[in-house]
């Protein structure tokens, strides 16, 4: 009872301290022990948490051991939540990621021999891209969101994207201006989809919108940004980018319109000319608006031309566009800081060169803009525009596209480049690094890593991290799982030759060819090279199987086995039907068909991999039958089609998961076969234009659908595994030579 007064007094004194010393107001000292509570909370009694002063000029933390408790010291609630990361991987080997987290501690907490101090190099630490939103949290709820919430402030972020309930300041300014219900409705999206509506790609798609999700979204996005801001975040919210309803021009006649398409089968959008005296009063109205609603920390992410070409390459052009942008922006808030997504300069280099980029970054202050090189890893853009002629700028790791299941990354270059740019006297005005990822839930390794360098100026040596990384992670000293791990590192993870993670052909649509419309097969490695490491992980079953962190990576590694797999056999049943060899088709393709049965099975046990979470999530946000089945439509409709029948963006989010792959990839593959078995008897050539078309039909018939899918895993991931490992193994090695 008395060590419990002395913490309450003490949490009391501490409260006090921050509303008297101005130096220590950033610490919201119970927002920190909360979290704590939540990450860990039979252990929570035994941490103590304290300020430092909060004018430091990058964030800084302690770590020390006194009198029987863990101090944590910060000058914010991340600063804080990074101490507590940092003490439990570094001397209670644990983890915390999205697939599989390791919390088992010590009865008696291990002490540091010292006081640890570490300073953040980086003043950013940023988070998210518009198309993560779409691609994996379309669904999410508030207790969803708090974990991540949680995660972000124990890995060092403290500058996300924060556009959850955007679509309510849009109402709101819109019917302000005389726009009606109905001007609404066909202009925002379904949920799936507010990542492109964001950046005005598209609008309407898969709506109508209900009023219901306007409404509880705005409620979400409240808390979300409380939580945020308790803890030091500073959401970065959006502006106005002079995106419009198509109705604009019934409204306001005499309005500058410019009518654009994003050429990916979507009807055209509309965007104000920035020389409308509309655009500023409208720019202007939508933060007034928003702000009154979520606040701001004067953070604002405004794209222009996001995968759209503008009308000019005119620099005197871009210029004064630019300036109207920013116009907009400081007329509502004269601190407004333009957080550019530098998208635009990687995927339409033909167009931005160096002097339509410097026109369009030099119209806006220096520090009122932050530049995100955006796909840092893969093409440094800060290299050929002299580090964004003296803009502030985030190096930038974007990881995964489309949310499809691969292992693959550039293990080498998020260790070392960070740093590397940090130290170049070229670099600029590197201020901050981040993670901006079209998809998240996968491939914990990388996000682990990356987050590895917020506090340290000098790369991180892979010697080191990886075996610890294993250890925190699987909770044991294994020496398979560590060979397993080095295994990865040269094959999936070494990054050379492709942009992002190859898709398996399983997921493709039907085809005798290589690959299909988005289903790149060509691997960074090869096939045969990455058995060995499943090999290791086969061998770490008896000393790992107890973890979370192992079983997850245990299915990963075979599934990607087993898709790599899809390839070879593919080969052979094409050459038994160009050879006109029955039996042999019958076998290669029954085989075929097995695999991803067989794959199905294997990724029903593990919840990340299920394809019911996904669409049961969908249907939970809806209020009644008809919501529940506008938005489960939404779900199977990104990760399939992405668009209608015709869309020609279909498998680019694919997933391999339990359920899509038995009720969706086989059923398409089972109806290709009968088409090439009629051909075989028959002798005549099989009409593929036919079967596209018939395979669009049921396609779109499977997107309207409404079967339900489990949302428990079942079975033993480590059983399965054992079982495909016999099974398969023998084959793959005699295959793979």
């Amino acid at each position: 009872m008395k060590r419990k007064s002395r913490v309450f007094i003490y949490m009391l004194l501490c409260g006090l301290c921050c509303k008297v010393n101005k130096s220590a107001a950033q610490l919201n000292v119970p927002s920190s022990y909360a979290l704590i509570k939540r990450v860990i909370p039979a252990a929570a009694p035994k941490f103590i948490v304290e300020p430092l002063p909060a004018n430091q000029p990058k964030d800084v933390f302690e770590v020390e051991g006194k009198m029987g408790k863990i101090i944590l010291r910060g000058n914010n609630g991340v600063a804080v939540a990074s101490a507590l990361y940092h003490y439990l991987t570094e001397y209670a080997h644990c983890q915390v990621t999205w697939n599989g987290s390791n919390l088992n501690l010590p009865v008696r907490l291990p002490v540091p021999a010292g006081k640890i101090r570490k300073t953040t190099p980086y003043q950013y630490r940023y988070y998210l891209n518009y198309c993560t939103y779409s691609y994996s949290m379309s669904w999410w709820d508030w207790k969803r969101w708090e974990k991540e919430i949680d995660w972000m402030a124990l890995h060092g972020i403290n500058m996300p994207l924060a556009i959850t309930g955007q679509e309510y300041v849009w109402d709101k300014v819109y019917k302000s201006m005389g726009f009606s219900d109905q001007d609404m409705k066909g202009f925002f999206t379904g949920p799936a989809y507010f990542g492109w509506f964001y950046m005005g790609n598209i609008d309407a798609w898969d709506g109508p919108l209900p009023q219901s999700w306007i409404t509880s979204h705005r409620d979400l996005q409240v808390k979300i940004l409380r939580r945020e801001r308790e803890l030091g975040i500073k959401p970065v919210l959006p502006a106005f980018t002079g995106h419009v309803p198509a109705s604009f021009k019934t409204h306001y006649p005499n309005a500058k319109l410019k009518q654009t398409n994003w050429n990916n089968g979507f009807a055209d959008t509309y965007i104000l000319d920035s020389e409308d005296s509309l655009f500023a009063q409208i720019g202007k109205k939508f933060i007034e608006e928003q702000t009154k609603v979520y606040g701001t920390d004067h953070l604002y992410s405004a794209d222009t031309f996001n995968e759209n070409e503008p009308p000019s390459n005119d620099p005197q052009f871009l210029s004064e566009l630019s300036a109207r942008v920013y116009d907009g922006m400081k007329g509502a808030d004269p601190k407004a800081v333009w957080v550019m997504q530098g998208w635009l300069f990687f995927s339409d280099r033909k167009f931005w060169k160096n002097e339509q980029i410097k026109a369009l970054l030099n119209a806006v202050p220096n520090d009122h803009m932050i530049v995100l090189d955006l796909n840092t890893d893969y093409e440094p853009v800060w290299k050929r525009t002299e580090a964004f002629y003296g803009k502030p700028w985030i190096w930038n790791m974007l990881h995964n596209y489309g949310g499809n299941n691969s292992l693959f990354g550039r293990i080498e270059a998020v260790a070392t480049q960070p740093a590397q740019a940090l130290a170049d006297p070229a670099s600029g005005r590197m201020v901050g690094i981040g993670l901006t990822m079209e998809a998240i839930e996968q491939t914990p390794v990388l996000y682990e890593l990356m987050t590895q360098n917020t506090w340290q100026s000098k790369p991180v040596n892979l010697d080191e991290w990886l075996p610890r990384y294993v250890f925190n992670r699987y909770g044991v000293k294994s020496k398979e799982a560590e060979q397993a791990w080095q295994i990865l590192r040269t094959t999936v993870f070494n990054g050379k030759d492709i942009r992002d993670g190859a898709e398996s052909i399983i997921t493709g649509r039907p085809t005798l060819d290589s690959a299909a419309v988005w289903t790149r097969t060509h691997l960074n490695y090869n096939r045969k090279d990455l058995l060995p490491a499943w090999d290791k992980m086969f061998a770490a079953i008896p000393q790992c199987k107890q973890s979370n962190g192992f079983n997850y990576d245990l299915v990963d590694v075979t599934r990607q086995v087993l898709a790599n797999y899809g390839r070879p056999l593919q080969l052979k049943w094409i050459r038994a039907y160009q050879e006109k060899d029955d039996k042999a088709f019958a076998k290669y393709t029954g085989e075929y068909l097995n695999l991803i049965n067989d794959m199905d099975k294997l990724l029903a046990t593990q919840k990340d991999f299920m394809l019911g979470p996904w669409l049961s999530d969908a249907r939970k946000c809806g209020t009644n039958a008809t919501e529940k089945a506008l938005y489960e439509k939404n779900a199977r409709n990104l990760i399939t089609l992405w668009g209608g029948a015709d869309s020609p963006l279909h498998e680019y989010s694919c997933r391999q998961w339990s359920g899509l792959l038995n009720d969706f990839y086989k059923v398409r593959w089972q109806k290709f076969f009968g088409v090439l078995q009629a051909s075989l008897e028959t002798g005549k050539e099989p009409d593929f234009k036919e079967f596209e078309q018939s395979i669009k039909n049921w396609e779109w018939e499977w997107v309207n659908s409404s079967k339900a899918y489990p949302v428990v895993p079942v079975g033993s991931s480590t059983l399965i595994v054992q079982q495909l490992y016999h099974k398969y193994r023998v084959n793959m090695g005699n295959d793979l030579k």
